[in-house]
């Protein structure tokens, strides 16, 4: 019975917190967009504002020129 004297303040001050981070995390905006992250990897990356070198590299379609291409004796 002694522990509840401890345990019933400890609960109402964790929920507190709790209730206090929720806040504080939609006041600073992080549920502000829920689905453009998940859209963020279909994106286009034309963006000038991302560095040459971390662009990826389109290859021109054609024969592969690491593979060579196989010698008919016609």
């Amino acid at each position: 019975m002694d522990s509840l004297y401890y345990l019933i303040p400890l609960a109402l001050i964790l929920v507190a917190a709790a209730v206090g981070v929720f806040i504080w995390s939609v006041r600073s905006g992080q549920f502000d967009d829920l689905e453009g992250p998940a859209y963020r990897i279909l994106m286009d990356d034309d963006d000038p504002n991302i560095p040459e070198d971390a662009r990826i590299k389109k290859k021109a379609p054609g024969p592969n020129p690491e593979k060579p291409e196989p010698k008919t004796d016609r």
